[in-house]
């Protein structure tokens, strides 16, 4: 069953993203934090695949994810963790090599588990109200729910970390 994304804004410089995965939360947790978990489904609306995607997971490590389009070129975007709480939470901020958001924004995964279902919910403040309408504007909403769409097709294959 695909479940919806739902997209709030909670407040002028906040994006929420909210969707539920028939998984338990360990392997969604892996889905985000593996990269050839991550390289699988992360990529955005068709037409994007990873070019680099590394993940130092500690607090104080590094992401850094570029993606590339055959018509549009390479996008990158570098991050740090900021908290890690597995399999419930993990904190990080997120820069654009191309900053068109307006500096760093600061991104939570929450994952809450019933029933063997989990549902993600990701904040994402950004440093002002024009750089959250702006991610909004570009469709960010669109490629989340692609992506997300990915992740259900390989959580329902049955996808292990090991």
């Amino acid at each position: 069953m695909t479940h919806k994304l739902e997209v709030t804004t909670p407040s002028p410089r906040e994006i929420a993203m909210t969707r539920v995965f028939d998984a338990p939360r360990d392997l969604v947790f892996d889905c985000w934090t593996i990269p050839a978990l991550l390289k699988r489904w992360l990529t955005g609306p068709d037409g994007w695949s990873f070019k680099v995607c590394n993940v130092d997971l500690r607090v104080g490590g590094q992401y850094r994810f570029v993606w590339q389009h055959v018509d549009r070129g390479d996008m990158g975007m570098t991050g740090t963790y900021r908290e890690i709480v597995r399999p419930e939470k993990l904190a990080s901020t997120e820069i654009f090599d191309m900053d068109w958001t307006e500096g760093e924004a600061h991104v939570t995964l929450m994952l809450t588990e019933k029933d063997g279902r989990t549902t993600s919910m990701t904040t994402i403040l950004y440093s002002s109200e024009k750089a959250r309408d702006g991610a909004i504007q570009v469709g960010m909403a669109d490629g989340v729910a692609a992506g997300y769409d990915r992740l259900d097709n390989l959580l329902a294959e049955g996808v292990s970390a090991g």
